[in-house]
């Protein structure tokens, strides 16, 4: 059963004064909000807080908002080819049906992990998703990178370990490179990304003093969008690794960005109170909240994952 909010602000309408101003269209003060996606089947924004253990709806025309509690620490939430979401708890893969709140397990992952939790995820223009773990203390490099899924690659494939918080994958609109964060070093990765959807040519493509790397986004010219955990702004990265103008937010902890509405031009943002003094909560006391601005550039649309693909899924 899903609980209802009503008041929740539109965002902003396109104009020149709207470009890339921020405004809070939903004050919910979330403990983690992270795992922001755009279901073009709802015309709705979802996203999770990680700690509140709750997956969020936010329809942006009608200015609505739902929410369901989950069983576990909710992580990113997916579109698939066969209507219902994927959401990724932080023990494995779940089917997730908000019409009626109800969760099953796909997958199971890293059970011989209990250290470790999933963390984020992205679905590449293969169908295939791309996810990885962490350490759930955040001080052990016990957590991997993973791929599920797509034409030519049906099962659970490990890519890389090592990582202390993985976080952020994405990929370019060509799709022959793949992003990823390790949040604790302050390290974003790039790899060569193969159509078979192997990965070679580690590198690192940025690494960030001031502030940490969380969740990444793409735009359709392959500009790299950053959330910075503790650096209240959105970083924004060329392909040839040129820093662009940071977007400010009135939030210490942004932890990720998508793109969404009819043309894909305005950018929610989620973040979070996780950590943050009460004198910090009372300067920015939007903190937690979901953030809107327009943009000049569509980002590129999410895509959906086949599960029928995936061959270890469980029915």
């Amino acid at each position: 059963m899903s609980v209802r909010h009503d008041g929740v602000p539109a965002p902003l309408k396109d104009g020149p004064d709207t470009l890339f101003q921020p405004v809070c269209v939903w004050d919910l003060r979330a403990e983690l909000g992270e795992g922001p996606i755009w279901i073009e089947a709802d015309k709705s924004f979802y996203f999770v807080d990680i700690l509140g253990r709750m997956v969020h709806r936010y329809d942006p025309a009608k200015g609505r908002s739902a929410s369901w509690a989950a069983p576990s620490r909710p992580c990113f939430l997916t579109p698939t080819t066969e209507g219902s979401l994927l959401c990724g708890l932080e023990d494995g893969l779940y089917r997730f049906d908000p019409a009626t709140g109800r969760f099953s397990l796909a997958l199971s992952v890293e059970r011989d992990q209990p250290g470790n939790r999933i963390n984020d995820g992205h679905v590449d223009s293969y169908g295939r998703l791309w996810f990885g773990t962490m350490n759930d203390a955040e001080t052990a490099a016990s957590g991997s990178l993973y791929s599920i899924g797509g034409r030519l690659d049906a099962g659970l494939r490990h890519h890389h370990d090592g990582y202390t918080v993985s976080n952020g994958p994405a990929v370019s609109p060509d799709g022959r490179t793949l992003y990823h964060c390790d949040s604790a070093l302050g390290i974003i990765y790039a790899f060569d990304l193969s159509p078979e959807g192997g990965l070679s040519g580690r590198r690192v493509f940025r690494h960030f003093a001031d502030g940490a790397p969380d969740g990444l986004a793409m735009d359709s010219a392959g500009v790299l969008w950053v959330g910075i955990w503790g650096g209240g702004r959105i970083e924004r990265l060329t392909p040839e690794g040129e820093r662009l103008e940071p977007i400010v937010i009135p939030a210490r902890n942004v932890t990720k960005v998508a793109f969404g509405g009819p043309d894909f031009r305005t950018v929610f943002v989620t973040t979070a109170r996780k950590g943050l003094a009460d004198d910090v909560l009372r300067s920015e006391p939007q903190t937690g909240g979901l953030f809107a601005f327009r943009v000049d550039v569509a980002g590129v649309p999410p895509r959906a994952m086949s599960l029928s693909d995936a061959a270890t899924l469980e029915a």
